[in-house]
């Protein structure tokens, strides 16, 4: 039985992620997939341990995740595959296998070219009212930025020799 993991960044914004479940959905029905879910990695939930967890006890034998993201950052590089290993320690016996992102496909070019038809109409980025920042608090327990790993925060600091202190407020 193979499972289908989308991994999006996460966001504070709810419904932030409602794109990649459509996506999601789309891909199970389309393609007869048995097993496809999303979850986040940070911010708002749900986050990979729950989701890898239900897709197991669902009798998943082999997990493909699909990072939702467009570019090569550090997330890819190592934040999203470092989280994988830690998690599949927990399941001996099932295959976890870290899939390639979203990255370039010529597809995208379409996509692109829909997306400036449909500006067409907006209007001058002035006119547009923005929401109140106030109204996407931080989830509890987490910072305003992404935390740094202690290992990126020894690097970081070594690198600027005058240290800045930020406080939060």
């Amino acid at each position: 039985m193979k499972a289908i993991i989308l991994l999006g960044h996460g966001s504070r914004v709810p419904g932030a992620g409602d794109d990649m479940q459509k996506a999601a959905l789309l891909l199970k029905e389309k393609y007869r997939l048995d097993m496809v879910d999303t979850c986040h990695m940070s911010r708002l939930g749900p986050h990979f341990p729950e989701i890898l967890a239900k897709c197991v006890s669902n009798g998943a034998k082999e997990v493909f995740v699909i990072p939702y993201f467009l570019n090569m950052g550090l997330h890819i590089r190592l934040d999203i595959p470092e989280m994988m290993q830690k998690e599949a320690a927990k399941y001996p016996d099932v295959k976890l296998v870290y899939g390639k992102h979203l990255g370039f496909d010529e597809a995208f070019a379409d996509i692109l070219y829909k997306r400036i038809d449909e500006s067409a109409d907006l209007p001058d980025v002035r006119d547009v009212e923005l929401p109140e920042r106030e109204a996407f608090p931080v989830p509890d327990g987490q910072g305003e930025f992404v935390e740094m790993s202690p290992e990126d925060a020894k690097a970081f600091a070594h690198s600027h020799s005058h240290s800045h202190h930020h406080h939060e407020h």
